[in-house]
């Protein structure tokens, strides 16, 4: 398999290049196709690679010295799900903290560099504090929410995507409870219901079951899986503006991509 690269810089692009070659080496057998993009000063010309990047399904690597420029391949990365390596901000950040100074003569550098792995942290703990329907009357300030009944994989992907920056929250659909009326007043924009096979569903449940030593009731059982699907797709057809996901046999990589991507979708 050979992956592909997009080599981004202000400058010529060597320092990347030089910094990826000598990289390469500690991975032997992995094919590389890089692809230089030298000279990059406008939003535009990222805009552009990053549409690059989705086409040839690429990630992006960095050497952009000037912070405007820099925050937008990490946004735009971000928000079309494409994986941006910054070479030169970290070292800019850390040299300026060592100083006591900045290139630009600002203070404050260290933290705004950061400010991605700081919303990182934030989104993870937003994760922790919004899992399994915690917290309901926070859920205005989500921005994915994701529904759907036991084992359709609402807390691995509410784990996932908040790594990538997004703040999620997961609420659980159960036959005979009512969801929380905040889902009634959300931006439907974000919601995702998530959805599976009865007997994929009842498989997965079934190693639940045995791991808890079968007693967990009718809680693996065919019929029992079935209604409670059924109950939740109707309380989602209730909601036309809610995405509908379909989970089963779909890597938790690929249903977060399908998640973005209608994500950006409904933004445009």
């Amino acid at each position: 398999m050979q992956f592909k690269v997009i080599v981004v810089s202000d400058g010529t692009g060597r320092t990347a290049r030089q910094a990826l070659e000598a990289a390469l080496t500690q991975f032997p057998g992995i094919e590389v196709d890089a692809l230089i993009r030298p000279d990059i000063r406008t939003k535009l010309e990222v805009r552009k690679i990053i549409g690059e990047a989705i086409e040839a399904k690429a990630f992006i690597l960095h050497t952009i010295v000037q912070n405007e420029i820099r925050y937008e391949i990490i946004r735009a990365g971000r928000i079309n799900n494409i994986e941006t390596i910054d070479l030169m901000g970290p070292l800019l950040a850390r040299l300026g903290h060592q100083f006591e100074n900045s290139p630009v003569q600002k203070p404050g550098l260290f933290h705004s560099r950061n400010k991605e792995y700081f919303q990182r942290i934030d989104a993870m703990q937003f994760a922790f504090n919004h899992d399994d329907g915690l917290r309901p009357h926070e859920l205005g300030k989500a921005e994915i929410i994701l529904l759907g009944v036991s084992r359709t994989f609402k807390t691995p992907l509410s784990i996932y995507l908040a790594y990538k920056g997004w703040f999620v929250a997961n609420v659980p659909i159960i036959k005979g409870i009512i969801p929380p009326e905040e889902l009634e007043t959300v931006n439907p924009a974000i919601v995702f219901g998530l959805t599976t096979n009865p007997t994929r569903l009842s498989a997965l449940r079934q190693v639940r079951e045995e791991y808890l030593g079968g007693k967990t009731g009718n809680y693996a059982s065919i019929r029992y899986v079935t209604e409670e699907l059924n109950y939740a797709q109707n309380y989602f057809a209730k909601h036309p503006k809610w995405a509908i996901i379909k989970v089963s046999s779909k890597p938790i990589e690929e249903i977060a991509t399908e998640i973005i991507a209608l994500l950006n979708t409904k933004s445009v």
